[in-house]
């Protein structure tokens, strides 16, 4: 009877290695009739040709874009192929698919510091946080966040003015501390005060991060959790990770003991207004939201930390890129910058006072100078899911389990979409120019149900912040964008900065 049983188990698993073979196999031959970049290596595939450089890797990008015009396959190692698109019609497909909403096999190496919150679950878990969390951006909760916005605008605004004036400095950080403070309050309810103090572990940590997971994703070799701790790197990247979740970890303890001696209706506590002085009612920050939750037992204290890692992460870097970029590209274009703020200059006269969101619609050409901006360099220059089943794109057929990467700066930059695509040419998003424009044409938020959950949140705070600028100083630019080195990370950010002279003018606040 034993060597009945073993002989079936045994059997059993040479019938489920040959399917896994012959699938993959079957893979292979159906991947191979894209184009890919040479040269083709057996074990590598195409990953020992990727520069290492971020700004050179981006540029090599950009050019099989050029080449391949819309869709070609890179060989990652173990022949695992890689599909790549960026036109409007393809990236639809991916992007508005239901079942396709499992994320791409590189996005494992964001679980050591994400975990699986929002931004990398699938399936009922995705789902149920997704529920969970959209509730945090509801409008009533957003018009508390304008205000946080305009606080720390106002506070990087002094910053600014404290300094000599027309001096070039890099405004990158500046702006980057602001936007932390804003997702520090928001998100988690704390005054970092990064912008008081410019050297922040913190953004220093997220900055390391991103470059670290960019690398080992381009190098096979270390793929393996138990290599990579071998490396340099990989101690590096454990030892960051390490200070984020403390980081993290300690604010949520923190609040949580405050909850246990604060009312209970949180909606309702008072708090002094760090600038006035004025009692006003508690900001209910997302992490307030998430702990809610909890006590309601719809998720754990780990749940917790992995949706404010991804909100601090996600919330901070993305739109301080999106900000620092807008900036660059105002100093280089006066004629823009002139007609921004002319509008900004006329909101200010007309809603002196207490912001809204509401009242930042009212701001339709500074919208158009960030979608713009987005569509030039995205905050997020790619996505990716991993296909649940079988799926024909452009007559050809992709097996199941083959990860599909849609490059949206490619998809942005897409002549045949984007006349003189390198120009900044805001006029591109008003309406009567939009029209008859493919809806996924332009996805710096994705799109699809698995778009951004915190893009109105991202707008209006880039709205803020700009407006604020754009009040408040003349801006230049002393080198053209082209020109700057561009990394395509986990963000796109310019690798040595974005330098400026600011002069202020005399209406500003």
């Amino acid at each position: 009877m034993a060597a009945i049983e073993a002989a079936l188990v045994f059997g059993s698993i040479i019938i489920l290695l040959f399917l896994l073979v012959n699938h993959r196999a079957r893979r292979v031959r159906e991947m191979h009739k894209f184009q890919s970049p040479p040269p083709y290596r057996m074990l590598f595939g195409n990953t020992l040709e990727f520069k290492d450089e971020p700004s050179e890797f981006l540029e090599q990008i950009m050019g099989w874009c050029s080449q391949f015009k819309g869709i070609f396959c890179l060989w990652l190692s173990f022949a695992k192929p890689f599909l790549l698109i960026y036109e409007p019609k393809t990236v639809e497909v991916i992007l508005s698919s239901s079942k396709h909403i499992t994320k791409a096999q590189f996005y494992d190496f964001l679980l050591p510091w994400l975990g699986t919150g929002l931004l990398t679950s699938t399936g009922e878990k995705w789902k149920k946080r997704r529920r969970l969390i959209t509730p945090t951006f509801h409008f009533k909760i957003l018009n508390d966040f304008v205000q946080v916005f305009d606080q720390q605008s106002q506070l990087m605004v002094s910053i600014i003015k404290s300094q000599p004036s027309d001096k070039v400095f890099n405004i990158f950080p500046l702006i980057a501390c602001c936007a932390l403070d804003i997702i520090g309050k928001t998100a988690m309810g704390v005054n970092i005060n990064a912008q008081k103090n410019s050297s922040s572990e913190y953004v220093k940590g997220v900055i390391r991060m991103s470059e670290l997971i960019q690398s080992r994703q381009k190098r096979p070799w270390v793929h393996p959790a138990f290599l990579y701790c071998l490396t340099n790197e990989g101690r590096e990247h454990n030892k960051i990770i390490k200070f984020l979740h403390d980081f993290t970890n300690q604010v949520i303890t923190e609040r949580i003991q405050e909850r246990l001696y604060s009312p209970k209706e949180q909606d309702e506590t008072e708090e002094s207004d760090e600038f006035t002085g004025r009692r006003k009612r508690r900001l209910v920050a997302f992490l307030d939201m998430l702990l809610n939750a909890y006590d309601a037992g719809e998720i754990d204290v780990e749940g917790v930390r992995e949706e404010v890692d991804i909100f601090m992460f996600e919330g901070h870097d993305t739109t301080a890129a999106a900000m620092a970029w807008a900036v660059q590209l105002l100093g280089e274009h006066p004629d823009v910058q002139r007609k921004a703020q002319a509008e900004v200059d006329e909101f200010f006269a007309t809603n002196s006072g207490k912001l809204t969101a509401d009242s930042l619609k009212g701001l339709k050409y500074l919208e158009c100078v960030i979608k713009e901006t987005l569509r030039i360099f995205p905050s997020v220059p790619f996505f990716g899911r991993s296909l649940v089943e079988d799926l024909e794109l452009e007559g050809r057929l992709i097996p199941k389990g083959t990860d599909v990467g849609v490059i949206t700066i490619g998809l942005h930059r897409n002549p045949e979409v984007w006349p003189s695509p390198m120009k900044f040419n805001p006029d591109r998003f008003l309406p009567e120019n939009s029209e008859g424009r493919h809806p996924y044409a332009f996805v710096p938020f994705s799109a699809g149900s698995r778009n951004c959950i915190g893009q109105r949140f991202a707008l209006l705070e880039e709205k803020v912040v700009l407006a604020y600028i754009l009040h408040n100083f003349d801006i230049v630019s002393t080198e053209k964008s082209t020109k700057i080195k561009t990394c395509a990370e986990l963000i796109t950010r310019p690798r040595d900065g974005i330098f400026v002279s600011l002069t202020t003018r005399e209406q500003g606040l």
